[in-house]
C-alpha cells in the first residue's frame, strides 16, 4: 500500500467518487480535476485534510494543492480510483464541460482563429501598405499616387494582391482546416472543402452584389437548381461547413468496419460535408453572417452611433480580459466581407492605444523607479505596437486607476473615430500600426482619434496618479517607499538595508541561499498567485528574472522534475530543507515548450549548477508572468529563515535567503 493510499482514498471519496472524474493530472503542486459535476465535490471536507494545503477552482478544473510530494500523491490516487491519469490537454478538454454556453462559444472561437492570426496580420499590413502606394493622391498636384507615376510600385502593389487575396479570399480555407485541427479529424479534408468553397468555377461571393438573379452561374439536377456561389471571405459558412465535416467523419468513423474505413469515411464524409455546405449550411450560414455584420453595421452607422461607440470602445479591454473579444475577429472579417470594410477595427486599434498611453502615463509617474519603469516601458511599447497583456496585466490592472483612465479615453476616441466614419480595409496590427488598415480617406480622420486616445489616458493617468502613488525619493524603488510608510518597522528598514547595502547582500555566509536568477527579488505577497503569494505552500521569495537559466541555489539533490512540462524543480538540502523553483505563473499548461531540463531526478548538485533552460519570450506569448518562484516547503534544521527582497539580483552571486 502507498504512502497516500488512505489520503487518496478520502480524496476520492470528497470529489465525488470515481464516476464524478473526466479526467485527472498533476503539474508540480497541485492535482487538477475536471469534474462531471463540480457541485458534488466537498471543498470544505478537502480543505479540511491534512494533506491538502488548499483548493480551488480556475477554467473549469478543480486544483487540489498538495506541495511537492504530487506525484507520489497521484500515483496512489489513480491506483485507489482504478483509473489512468490523463494528460493535462485532456483534461483542459474535459473541463471545458464545465463551463456554459458562452464560454464554451468564445473559446472555441478563439482556438479556431488563434492559428490563424499570424497570417490575418500579415494580410491587414500588406492591404495597409497597397493603401499607400495605391489610394493616395500625393502626386502632381493630388491627382495621382505612387503607383499611377511607377510601374515598378505598380509592379510591387498587384504582386502583393497575391498575398492579400490568399488571406482574405481564401480564408473559408485556413478555418475549415483550422477547424479538423481543433477537433482531431483529418486536416486534409478540411483543407478540401475549404477549397470546394472559394473554387475558380464558382461565382465570387464578392461579385454576387453586382450580378443579377438570372446571371448568377447554377447546377441543374433536372428537378432543382443549386446556385454556384462561393465563399470568399465568409466566416459563418466556413464555420458551419468545416463542424459538419467533422462530426460526419466522427459518425463514419465509430460505425465502419476497419478493414474499409480508408475508403468509407474520408469519402462519405468530405463528398456529404460538401453537399450540405452548397446546398443548405452555405446560404443558410451567408444570411446569418449577414444579419449579424448588418446589426452591428446599423449601431456604428445608426441613429444611436454615438452611444455604440462609446460603449464598445469603453468595455473592449474588459473584453480582452475575459477573452470575449476573440468574437470580433469573426465580425470584423464578415464586415469586411460585406461592406467592403469594417468600423469596428479602428477602435479596437485606439483601445489599444489608450491603455498603452496610461502605461505611458504610470512610465512619468514612476520616472525615479528603475524597477517599475523595466516592467512599465516594454509593456507600453508592446501595447503600441497592439500587444497588449502585457500593458492590461502587468501594469495598468495592478493599480487599478491606470486601467479605467485607459477605457475612459479609449471611449471617447471611440465616438469620434465613429462620428467621422473611420473605416478599416482590413484587420491586422492594433496600436500604432493600425493607421495601416484605414481607407486613406479616412487616415486624417484615424490620426486625430490617435490622438485623443494618447493624450486622454496619459492626463487622466497623471492627475489620478499623483494622488494615489506616494511620492519617492531619488534612488527609492516604490516597493520600498509602500513599505517604509505600512510599518516602518524593523522588517521594512531590513528590507531597505538588504536594498542599499550590497555589500551585505552579497555576503555568504553559512546556511545561504543564493540568486537563482538575475532580475529583482520581490516579496512572496507580489506574485499575484493564490496558492503561491497566500504561503499556502511555504515561505519564500520570488525574482522577476532578466536571465533564461534556473540556478541551484545552494548545495542539494533533486528531489522531484516534471518531465512533461519541465517548468519546476525540487530541491532537498543536506539539513533537510525543501526548496521548490517554479518558473512562471500557470506555466505547466505550455506542456514543456521553452523548457530544458539540465539535470536529472536524484542528481547531486552545488550551487550555481545550471537546472532549467527556459525561453522567456514563449512564456510571454502564451500569456503567463514569467516570474520565478522560490518555497520552503519544508524547513527541515533551520529554525529562522530570512529572505531579503525589494532589490536588484545577480544569479549565483547574490544572497537571498539566509538560515540558521
Amino acid at each position: 500500500m502507498g504512502r497516500y493510499a488512505e489520503d487518496a482514498k478520502e480524496l476520492l471519496r470528497l470529489v465525488g467518487g470515481r464516476e464524478n472524474i473526466a479526467a485527472v493530472s498533476h503539474c508540480m503542486t497541485r492535482m487538477r480535476f475536471a469534474l462531471a459535476d463540480p457541485g458534488k465535490a466537498d471543498v470544505k471536507a478537502i480543505e479540511a485534510m491534512k494533506v491538502v494545503k488548499g483548493s480551488f477552482t480556475q477554467s473549469g478544473q478543480f486544483q487540489v494543492i498538495i506541495g511537492n510530494t504530487v506525484a507520489d500523491f497521484y500515483n496512489d490516487f489513480v491506483k485507489e480510483a482504478g483509473i489512468e491519469g490523463a494528460s493535462k490537454e485532456a483534461v483542459n478538454q474535459a473541463a471545458k464541460k464545465n463551463q456554459n454556453v458562452l464560454q464554451r462559444v468564445v473559446t472555441a472561437l478563439a482556438e479556431i482563429f488563434a492559428p490563424l492570426i499570424p497570417a490575418i496580420i500579415t494580410g491587414g499590413l500588406i492591404l495597409g501598405f497597397r493603401n499607400c502606394i495605391d489610394s493616395l493622391y500625393l502626386f502632381e498636384n493630388g491627382t495621382k499616387t505612387l503607383c499611377d507615376i511607377s510601374q515598378f510600385w505598380a509592379g510591387i502593389d498587384s504582386f502583393l494582391w497575391l498575398i492579400g487575396e490568399a488571406v482574405f479570399h481564401m480564408l473559408p480555407v485556413g478555418i475549415c482546416w483550422s477547424v479538423t485541427k481543433k477537433m482531431g479529424t483529418t486536416q486534409m479534408l478540411g483543407i478540401v472543402l475549404g477549397l470546394t468553397l472559394v473554387s475558380g468555377q464558382l461565382l465570387n461571393a464578392y461579385a454576387v452584389a453586382g450580378t443579377v438573379a438570372a446571371d448568377i452561374p447554377k447546377w441543374n439536377f433536372g428537378g432543382f437548381q443549386v446556385n454556384m456561389i462561393g465563399y470568399q471571405g465568409q466566416v459563418i459558412p466556413a464555420i458551419l461547413a468545416a463542424f459538419t465535416l467533422v462530426y460526419l467523419e466522427k459518425f463514419f468513423r465509430k460505425i465502419t468496419p476497419q478493414v474499409i474505413s480508408m475508403i468509407v469515411v474520408p469519402f462519405c464524409s468530405l463528398l456529404l460535408s460538401v453537399i450540405a455546405a452548397h446546398f443548405i449550411l452555405g446560404p443558410i450560414g451567408w444570411k446569418i453572417g449577414a444579419a449579424v455584420s448588418a446589426l452591428v453595421f446599423s449601431g456604428i452607422t445608426g441613429t444611436f452611433k454615438v452611444v455604440f461607440a462609446a460603449i464598445f470602445g469603453t468595455i473592449y479591454a474588459p473584453l480582452v480580459i475575459t477573452g470575449l473579444h476573440h468574437m470580433s475577429n469573426a465580425i470584423d472579417l464578415q464586415l469586411i466581407a460585406d461592406y467592403g470594410g469594417t468600423m469596428l477595427w479602428p477602435m479596437i486599434a485606439l483601445s489599444n492605444i489608450a491603455q498603452g498611453s496610461a502605461v505611458l502615463g504610470m512610465i512619468w509617474l514612476q520616472k525615479n523607479d528603475p524597477e517599475a519603469q523595466e516592467v512599465n516601458i516594454p509593456a507600453c511599447i508592446s501595447c503600441y505596437l497592439g500587444v497588449t497583456e502585457p500593458a492590461i496585466f502587468g501594469v495598468n490592472l495592478k493599480r487599478g486607476f491606470p486601467f479605467v483612465c485607459g477605457m475612459i479615453g479609449s471611449g471617447i476616441a471611440a465616438v469620434a473615430c465613429v462620428a467621422m466614419g473611420t473605416t478599416a480595409n482590413a484587420i491586422g496590427v492594433g496600436g500604432l500600426p493600425g493607421l495601416l488598415s484605414i481607407q486613406p480617406q479616412f487616415m486624417g480622420s484615424f490620426a486625430i482619434c490617435m490622438a485623443i486616445a494618447f493624450a486622454v489616458p496619459f492626463l487622466l493617468t497623471a492627475i489620478a496618479g499623483k494622488k494615489r502613488l506616494q511620492a519617492v525619493p531619488a534612488g527609492q524603488t516604490a516597493e520600498l517607499a509602500e513599505i517604509a510608510a505600512v510599518a516602518g518597522s524593523s522588517a521594512a528598514a531590513g528590507v531597505m538595508a538588504a536594498k542599499m547595502g550590497e555589500t551585505e547582500a552579497n555576503e555568504k555566509p553559512a546556511g545561504t541561499l543564493t540568486a537563482f536568477l538575475s532580475g529583482t527579488a520581490i516579496p512572496l505577497v507580489e506574485v499575484k498567485d493564490g496558492v503561491f503569494s497566500e504561503g499556502i505552500l511555504g515561505d519564500g521569495m520570488a525574482i522577476i528574472p532578466e536571465s533564461d537559466t534556473l540556478y541551484a541555489p545552494a548545495d542539494a539533490e533533486i528531489a522531484a522534475l516534471m518531465p512533461d512540462s519541465r517548468h519546476a524543480c525540487g530541491l532537498k538540502l543536506e539539513n533537510g530543507m525543501e526548496v521548490l523553483l517554479h518558473i512562471g505563473i500557470d506555466t505547466v499548461g505550455m506542456n514543456g515548450d521553452g523548457f530544458e531540463y539540465l539535470v536529472q531526478e536524484g542528481q547531486k548538485v552545488s550551487a550555481g549548477t545550471p537546472l532549467i533552460k527556459f525561453d522567456r519570450a514563449k512564456i510571454k506569448a502564451a500569456g503567463h508572468p514569467d516570474v520565478t518562484v522560490c518555497i520552503i516547503s519544508n524547513p527541515g534544521n533551520a529554525k529562522a529563515i530570512r529572505f531579503r527582497t525589494g532589490m536588484k539580483v545577480t544569479e549565483n552571486e547574490t544572497a537571498v535567503a539566509t538560515f540558521q
